[in-house]
């Protein structure tokens, strides 16, 4: 089973490792990709990107995907214009109208942490089906465990067990993902299942996590390089 971790941040977004250091220890602990999340800054940074990249990949031997995390409604946006310039749309969830927006958004793949700094899970049963509708898969942050103790992170897991209940509801894709500022924070695929597990899956919906939902937008980074693809749902038939 090839598994992936889709929200990484290097030192280019508020990361502390280089993009080769992630790959490197990523691939150690057994994942066929990563994808890198990272703040626009405007097309210098995405072509500058992407030949890091590339210069990684060859060198490290790991499929490697560029993501841009939108923090806000404008960033949000301006990434939907650009989709086709890079793999992978995240966003960053905790403010309640970016998750509403992030889940009716086809263009987005994935809304990280929904219930992220709130005393809520960030979500609802509306936003849950949109969320299926659009194919926006709900993430669960490692992290956010990681970096937390005692009744705070009491309650995130709750609200964490809260969303993957409301995504199990209405057949939403869920992520699993280390989240990780360093790459002393990626953890071992196996922990990664583990924790989903506890949240509520069972051992294979857990792998899926890691494996088959982040194979589908993988499959749709290569639909949407087609020249044929014009928007989600719109392709040009000859």
């Amino acid at each position: 089973m090839n598994y992936f971790d889709f929200h990484v941040h290097s030192a280019f977004s508020g990361g502390e490792s280089s993009l080769e250091k992630l790959a490197t220890t990523a691939k150690q602990l057994g994942y066929k990709g990563i994808c890198f999340a990272e703040y626009y800054k405007g097309e210098e940074q995405i072509k500058n990107l992407q030949k890091e990249i590339e210069k990684v990949k060859q060198k490290v031997g790991v499929e490697i995907f560029l993501g841009f995390e939108a923090r806000n409604l404008k960033e949000l946006s301006v990434l939907k214009e650009k989709r086709r310039r890079f793999d992978v749309l995240l966003a960053r969830g905790g403010d309640l109208k970016l998750n509403r927006e992030a889940v009716e958004t086809p263009e987005v793949d994935i809304l990280t942490h929904p219930e992220y700094e709130r005393i809520d899970s960030g979500m609802d049963n509306v936003s849950a089906k949109l969320a299926a509708k659009n194919n926006v898969a709900i993430e669960m942050n490692f992290r956010e465990i990681l970096v937390s103790s005692k009744r705070t992170r009491s309650m995130i897991l709750k609200h964490m067990a809260q969303n993957m209940k409301l995504a199990k509801k209405y057949r939403a894709p869920i992520i699993a993902c280390s989240g990780s500022l360093s790459h002393w924070d990626i953890c071992d695929p196996q922990c990664l299942v583990s924790f989903v597990s506890l949240l509520g899956l069972e051992l294979n919906e857990a792998k899926n996590t890691l494996s088959t939902i982040p194979e589908k937008i993988i499959s749709q980074i290569k639909e949407r390089k087609s020249e044929k693809w014009i928007a989600p749902g719109i392709k040009v038939v000859k």
